[in-house]
């Protein structure tokens, strides 16, 4: 189901025009109410819908392929390569993951229920043997009953939030939709999806395409803008999880906060990239420029800005030069390897920021094509607007530092950032880096490949945001951790030690009790 107050001009809802009128009498409230009463009858629980779900997110991405590139392609300008590995690649792993551990992921998790006695400490209940009611020898002398709490039960079962709402930006429009979506579906919630009206050509289609492969009692679309976005967060979800701009975070967290619902937030922030002296330049230019330009630099975790020395910015300068023309051409601008700024407002406000410092590389732009130049910049201040906010563009400011300990220094006085990088030769130099600061995540010596491991949780600390996913992480995200206690009707005389009236001697004995391997008291 889709609901928009205004819809663009060319824009035609599944089954035509005609098809609309209908959508738009279905209101969001409905639609949430629909959605959850779906949840509450526990359609979405059965590992085999689950399941089924999932397929359908693969086989809508196996069908739709080259529809969704050319989506790619009209909104960013996006090079198939780089479609395929950010986008494409990512999401078809993350489902295939999904798939073959939904099971295991969905299984109770067991944990240690059995009481440890200090050693050495002989305990017996007032009355001795006869105050047990006659149990004669009562384990309680050596152990307190470990076969009392070998008879519980206890677990951790993942279950599913309920209503689920994701709020996707434009950047990576097809990744950051799939990959949140696979984590709730095999989580078992149900789901309101807002794609970003930013990437109108990839919300078109996953609005027309997406939703025929999915469980509409399950599932649902919600488009628009800010104002339409605004309106679905004052609905009460189980669960947010947002990915964009530090600011809107704040909105969509003060929102969530009326309902006391939990969020994630995929936030961003200026990552660092330190570059020691001892460096090949020529790896770093490699590195540093492939993963600075991908996407043309419209990546929440792409370096942000090169920390270096003096002399090393000599040496780096010249091998990120080459590295461009390299990578680009001598005209980047006729690369096929190159994508263009989202919209004209950023193009603007990235234009706005080629002031700042002294242009080094690059530094030409074309509003009437949206294009900027592969760009370094250099005698850049700390105060200046490219230090200030997060550029997501093309452009790679370069700040100097005499030492290690300054760059960490320069590093730790600003906000946390989503991911932090250290090139060095010297493995006890990354790992400084690593031990003195503060980051959603790290990589020594290349780019943000920890990005695409499965098996690396992905999120922010601080300004960068809250909560983590990829692989089970994301089922772990969306699911509630419920703390699981089955005991049976037997065993009263034991587990009345702690019923009152409560004297010194049953006191010491749970005591004793509670002084296990984890800390818990199993009698009480």
């Amino acid at each position: 189901m889709f609901h928009k107050a205004e819809q663009r001009a060319d824009w035609e809802p599944p089954g035509g025009r005609a098809a609309w009128q209908d959508i738009r009498m279905d209101s969001v409230g409905d639609t949430l109410q629909r959605l959850r009463e779906t949840f509450s009858a526990g359609r979405t629980r059965p590992a085999e819908f689950r399941a089924t779900q999932l397929e359908g997110l693969g086989r809508f991405l196996r069908d739709n392929k080259q529809l969704l590139q050319e989506a790619l392609a009209r909104d960013l300008r996006k090079p198939d390569f780089e479609s395929e590995v950010s986008e494409f690649s990512m999401a078809q792993h993350e489902i295939h993951l999904a798939l073959r551990n939904l099971r295991a992921w969905m299984k109770d998790e067991k944990v240690p229920r059995s009481l440890v006695r200090r050693p050495g400490v002989r305990v017996e209940p007032e009355g001795g043997a006869a105050g047990l009611g006659g149990l004669g020898a009562s384990p309680l002398t050596t152990t307190l009953a470990p076969q009392g709490t070998q008879l519980d039960r206890a677990f951790i079962r993942k279950e599913p939030f309920g209503l689920v709402l994701i709020i996707v930006p434009w950047n990576y429009p097809l990744n950051l939709t799939l990959v949140p979506l696979v984590g709730a579906l095999a989580a078992g919630n149900c789901v309101v999806l807002k794609p970003s009206e930013i990437s109108k050509n990839m919300e078109q289609v996953l609005a027309e395409v997406l939703p025929r492969y999915l469980d509409q009692s399950c599932f649902a679309m919600v488009l628009g803008g800010p104002e339409e976005t605004g309106q679905l967060l004052e609905h009460r979800f189980d669960y947010i999880f947002f990915t964009g701009s530090p600011r809107v975070g704040r909105i969509v967290m003060t929102a969530a906060a009326k309902h006391l619902t939990p969020v994630t937030l995929e936030l961003g922030g200026k990552n660092p990239c330190y570059v020691d002296d001892n460096c090949d330049p020529e790896t770093v230019a490699n590195r540093v420029a492939f993963f600075r330009y991908f996407n043309t630099g419209q990546t929440c975790v792409a370096p942000d800005y090169v920390l270096c020395s003096p002399e090393m910015q000599e040496r780096l300068l010249p091998a990120l030069q080459s590295t461009i023309a390299r990578f680009f051409g001598e005209d980047p601008r006729s690369s096929p390897n190159l994508g263009r700024i989202i919209n004209d407002k950023h193009f603007q406000r990235l234009q706005g920021l080629l002031g700042c410092g002294r242009v080094a590389i690059g530094g030409q732009s074309d509003q009437s094509d949206r294009y900027i130049a592969p760009t370094v910049l250099v005698d850049v201040q700390e105060t200046e607007p490219v230090m200030q906010e997060e550029i997501f563009g093309p452009i790679l400011p370069i700040v100097n530092v005499r030492s290690l300990d300054e760059a960490i220094d320069f590093i730790n006085r600003r906000e946390k950032p989503l991911a932090l990088y250290a090139f060095s030769k010297s493995s006890e130099v990354v790992k400084q880096v690593l031990a003195r600061t503060s980051s959603g995540g790290f990589c020594g010596n290349d780019g943000f490949m920890h990005v695409s491991l499965a098996s690396l949780p992905f999120g922010g600390v601080g300004a960068s945001g809250m909560g983590r996913y990829h692989g089970k992480f994301s089922f772990d995200t969306f699911s509630h951790h419920r703390g699981c206690l089955l005991r049976s009707q037997g065993m009263e005389k034991i587990y009345s030690i702690r019923y009152p009236p409560y004297t010194p001697r049953n006191l010491r004995m749970l005591l004793v009790a509670m002084e296990t391997r984890s800390c818990s008291c199993t009698l009480l």
